[in-house]
């Protein structure tokens, strides 16, 4: 469905739902002048549970982590050479997590 108006909206929207009407996912369009979080396919988390599992396990909650948004805000808009640098960090800090748990590499 279609979603052209809402507050401060500038792109259109593609809200999809199933047959009782929940909400699934959506696509973001926007022209050069959007940014990278006004393009692309999204799904509201707490909406779309139905249909998206955690990539954890739940293990890890992103419900609250601002620090985690900001990241992948960040991440959208960086070069290549910013994100495998971030990478190097993000492997460090799990193989830390690991080891602190008793998990293998």
């Amino acid at each position: 469905m279609l979603e052209s108006t809402g507050r401060g909206r500038r792109h259109p929207v593609y809200r999809f739902y199933d047959a009782a009407g929940d909400y699934i996912c959506e696509v973001r369009y926007g022209d050069a002048a959007a940014n990278a979080l006004q393009r692309g396919l999204w799904t509201h988390t707490k909406n779309g549970l139905k249909y998206f599992d955690s990539i954890t396990g739940e293990w890890i909650d992103y419900s609250h982590n601002k620090v985690l948004v900001a990241l992948f805000s960040h991440a959208l808009v960086s070069s290549e050479a910013g994100h495998a640098s971030a990478l190097e960090k993000v492997k460090e800090d799990i193989a830390l997590l690991k080891q602190r748990s008793g998990l293998k590499k």
